[in-house]
């Protein structure tokens, strides 16, 4: 029993609300930052993917010999392997000779590579670039091969 003095004690209606918006507010902001994390981890796993298939493409493209140097090149990336959707455009150009270089000597060729892939409903996109020696042909001097 309580004698007149004593107050009961325990947490007031006032008390119990304060509390539950102040811990309601943590998990908003909680589940906003966990929501944040995820997309940032998809768009970067979707980034590394198309990276990675860029690096693919551009080793192949380095690889044929038999590709033409001026003309775009275009592709696209099956979904099922590659687990985006994209694909690139790439050239291969005349870069760089020795001078007086002429036919069966060697130059520079330059590989450039965009690839895109699709995220969130955007279309992304980077460059590459690479470089891989070559024997000059009457071609690359006709098409104005670059001396140093």
């Amino acid at each position: 029993m309580r004698s007149p003095g004593q107050r009961q004690r325990g947490y007031t209606l006032l008390e119990v609300l304060v509390a539950s918006v102040i811990m309601a507010t943590a998990i908003v902001g909680l589940l906003s930052n966990l929501s944040t994390s995820l997309t940032n981890a998809s768009r970067l796993t979707d980034y590394d993917r198309a990276r990675l298939m860029a690096k693919r493409t551009m080793d192949e493209l380095m690889v044929n010999r038999q590709l033409p140097k001026g003309p775009v090149l275009e592709g696209a990336w099956d979904p099922g392997i590659a687990g985006i959707e994209g694909g690139w455009r790439a050239r291969i150009s005349p870069f760089e000779r020795a001078p007086n270089a002429g036919i069966g000597q060697m130059g520079l060729d330059r590989y450039e590579i965009e690839v895109w892939w699709m995220s969130a409903g955007q279309r992304r996109s980077f460059a590459l670039d690479g470089y891989k020696a070559s024997v000059l042909t009457q071609r690359d001097m006709e098409m104005g091969f670059p001396a140093p």
